[in-house]
């Protein structure tokens, strides 16, 4: 029976030692310092040097290669977590995701050891205190197709470089403190993409090359850009979703043509004037605002237009018609 005992005792050994092995000592070796950079946080309880770093929590490897390729660090309850983005998550070279989310006590600027990691393709750092500018050196993570730094303290303006980045399908820098203009270069983006720039203090002109691309959805909400923003739209776009709202845009409605694709118009609190063209009824939207601005003329009768009430409508020049007071002859 002792004997018996003993080999199973060897077997679990041996085995433990052959599931251990499966942790590259590199990654493992990159992950136990972020640890110690990170302060030894509870959320990272589970990494344990004496078990396999495939295994731990937060942490992804390669079904083949045991190479880690995830890290997601993401803290849903209170959190005491309080360090900057240790230099060392450049040591992980095979990583495609890698986020911070949801850690209010994460500070400092965007590591440029992160521009080490040339084979990532998802980088969200968000709902954190990061602070300093949008890094040029992102442009070099080419095979990036998204990049979330919202809800963070950046400042500075937003670089030109991003455009290179040419797999992008998703940018968000909405929520942080940018200023300066959108740049012109983003209407060179090789893909399509969706951007997210609302809540921060960009101003200038929404550059004409945006019209080139043909993204779903677009947030340019809450800043301060002016001027005319009738490229984002046209009969042959694909976009779903356009919030302009809360800025210094000027343009006339009454030309625009809108694609069938569109189920979401924000344009309040503008000064976009005009009427509100009659291709709008051919339109099934979700959600509708154009309040605050100096339409004038009848809502267009059809479609989804009457299913919204007053307050999508009101404080224009001289709007008229259902939902809002009829029209008169004067």
């Amino acid at each position: 029976m002792a004997t018996t005992m003993l080999r199973l005792s060897l077997l679990l050994i041996l085995l433990s030692s052959v599931v251990s092995d499966k942790c590259n000592p590199q990654d493992k070796k990159a992950l136990l310092q972020i640890k110690k950079d990170l302060n030894n946080p509870y959320l990272l309880a589970s990494w344990d040097q004496n078990t396999d770093c495939c295994d731990w929590y937060t942490v992804k490897c390669d079904h083949e290669t045991h190479r880690i390729i995830s890290l997601a660090i993401i803290d849903s309850g209170p959190s005491n977590f309080s360090a900057q983005i240790p230099p060392s998550v450049g040591e992980l070279p095979y990583l495609e995701t890698l986020e911070f989310h949801k850690l209010p006590k994460l500070t400092g600027p965007l590591q440029p050891a992160i521009a080490k990691l040339t084979n990532l393709k998802y980088l969200r750092i968000s709902n954190t205190n990061l602070s300093g500018s949008v890094p040029s050196f992102l442009a070099q993570l080419t095979n990036l197709t998204n990049l979330d730094l919202s809800f963070n303290n950046l400042t500075g303006s937003i670089p030109d470089s991003l455009s290179q980045l040419s797999n992008l399908g998703s940018l968000r820098l909405d929520h942080n403190n940018l200023t300066g203009s959108i740049p012109s270069s983003f209407g060179s983006f090789k893909s399509n993409l969706d951007i997210i720039l609302s809540h921060n203090n960009l101003t200038g002109t929404i550059p004409p090359s945006i019209g080139n691309l043909n993204f779903t959805h677009i947030d340019l909400s809450r800043n301060k850009l002016e001027g005319d923003a009738s490229s984002i739209f046209g009969p042959n776009k694909m976009v779903q979703i356009v919030d302009l709202s809360r800025n210094n845009l000027t343009f006339n409605l009454s030309n625009v043509e809108f694609p069938t694709s569109l189920t979401s118009l924000v344009i309040n609190h503008n000064k976009v004037y005009g009427n509100l063209p009659q291709g709008l009824t051919k339109l099934k939207f979700q959600f509708l605002n154009v309040s605050y601005n100096r339409l004038c003329g009848q809502i267009p009768v059809g479609g989804t237009l009457q299913s919204f009430d007053i307050y999508e409508y009101f404080h224009n020049k001289c709007l008229c018609g259902s939902p809002l007071p009829k029209c008169t002859s004067n």
